[in-house]
């Protein structure tokens, strides 16, 4: 046991918290500047929005990482699916602007 004051330590952990969700807001963005580079490719060459069979194999490649890290897999899928939902509609978006210009 320490005898550090708790509420050094919670201000402590609350910052690597805060850092954390800044790695995570900057690692989406960056996520997301390249599937809006697959959807723009996608709807230049008439390519589905969606790839079932692609999502398929990111899932379990997720669901395996996450076993690996301690982290529960069905959140691992949960998440990848939230983030999934929005790049389809990033890459219909895009493929509505091919059609129109």
């Amino acid at each position: 046991m320490t005898d550090a004051d708790p509420t050094t330590i919670l201000q402590g952990l609350r910052g690597s918290i805060d850092n954390i969700d800044a790695a995570l807001i900057f690692l989406l963005a960056e996520r997301f500047r390249c599937t809006k580079q697959v959807g723009v490719l996608k709807a230049q060459h008439g390519m589905p929005a969606s790839d079932p069979a692609r999502e398929e194999q990111q899932i379990a490649r997720l669901k395996r990482l996450a076993a690996e890290a301690d982290l529960d897999p069905a959140f691992a899928e949960k998440w990848f699916n939230f983030v999934v939902a929005e790049v389809i509609r990033h890459h219909r978006s895009a493929a509505s602007d091919a059609t129109d210009g």
